[in-house]
């Protein structure tokens, strides 16, 4: 759909660029979470490298347009991770593109881990980035004691490329757990996952299918720690059938969780909502999808529906965020009126033009 494609290799390019421009840009990483439009599209692909690695400290220092499969290799070679387990959507969404590290903390892309570790943006140490005038902004610090300019770079992680054009992340690292074993309990009622949430054994993913009505909890760490957790959770469900992934057979499924793999071979548009934990349910029963899943303990919601069903239509006196990834509607949920003032007014201060991804929020 864009009419011409940019992918300049260097912060002062990007600043020639934006210097003279006056219409709308696409501003994007890999391509592959924002959908396209008819805008010029300014790619930060060709901003690629991995600038500092400090296994012993837990942090990296990438510029933005590094793919994130070249991030997620080097921190293995260390056993280390991105705790917060950045998900895919290229191949459910057939993209060409690819996740890019500038992209995952643009997006705030967050998978299932995020309801222990956190989000993205909360592993996001310091940002470098271009406004709309083309000034060169860097804030934050490159390891975990310095949290100077913290708001800033919370601010630019899940701005969608609206505040300007990421060059460079710092972001802390974590090492990968020992092993890790997930409890597949058959159950009827998904509030099961809060219930295991409660639990003190500390859970690191929590997911349910819906048309099965099997539960997934998932518990990482230590041998012995996940052994004793894994024991005092079945005593927990000993009500309910209970059969137990191994650690390679979790890993898979997580995976599998992370890149909507139960979701690919499926027609029909593809809506992901972020709700209450305790309404979750309540959406599904309510706008009674083709298929739907739980993730974050109840609070992430991911449907296929039949095409050109309006899930926010149907939402309209329930509370969440509803994002249509696939299909004929705007991707991103409409916002109150007070909230776009606000919004436009950070906006302007970053992009006086309003040059960036004006898709976004409008």
């Amino acid at each position: 759909m864009s009419t011409t494609s940019l992918m300049p290799s260097s912060e002062s390019d990007i600043r020639d660029l934006l210097i003279s421009e006056t219409e709308g840009l696409h501003i994007a990483g890999g391509q592959s979470r924002l959908r396209a439009t008819e805008e010029k599209v300014i790619s930060t692909c060709a901003l690629t490298g991995i600038v500092e690695y400090e296994p012993g400290a837990l942090t990296m220092v990438a510029k933005a347009g590094t793919p994130l499969s070249i991030i997620n290799e080097t921190l293995q070679k260390e056993n280390q991770q991105l705790a917060f387990e950045p998900p895919e959507y290229k191949h459910i969404l057939n993209l060409l593109g690819h996740s890019t590290i500038g992209g995952v903390f643009a997006t705030n892309a967050s998978g299932s881990r995020r309801i222990q570790v956190g989000a993205a943006r909360d592993h996001l140490l310091g940002v470098r980035f271009i406004d709309g005038l083309g000034r060169v902004v860097k804030n934050g610090g490159r390891v975990m004691k310095n949290v100077t300019g913290y708001d800033l770079v919370k601010l630019m992680a899940g701005s969608w490329g609206t505040l300007g054009i990421i060059t460079e992340v710092s972001f802390k690292v974590l090492p990968i757990a020992e092993t890790q074993v997930t409890l597949q309990i058959a159950s009827r009622e998904a509030s099961i996952l809060t219930r295991a949430m409660n639990t003190p054994y500390d859970v690191s993913g929590t997911f349910y299918d819906v048309a099965s009505g099997f539960a997934y909890i998932r518990i990482e760490g230590f041998d012995k720690s996940v052994k004793y957790r894994m024991q005092q959770l079945l005593k927990e469900f000993s009500d309910f059938e209970i059969d137990i992934f191994d650690a390679e057979e979790s890993k898979k499924f997580w995976s599998d969780v992370n890149n909507l793999a139960f979701l690919k071979n499926m027609q029909g548009d593809l809506w992901r909502i972020s709700v209450r934990p305790t309404d979750g349910i309540q959406i599904i029963k309510k706008l009674d999808p083709k298929a739907s899943y739980l993730d974050w303990s109840g609070g992430l919601v991911w449907l296929r529906v039949e095409e050109g069903f309006n899930v926010r239509e149907k939402m309209q006196k329930m509370s969440g965020h509803a994002m249509c990834l696939s299909g004929n509607f705007n991707q991103f949920h409409p916002i109150s009126t007070i909230e776009k003032t606000m919004s436009t007014s950070i906006r302007k201060k970053f992009d006086p033009k309003m040059l960036f991804n004006q898709q976004v929020l409008n």
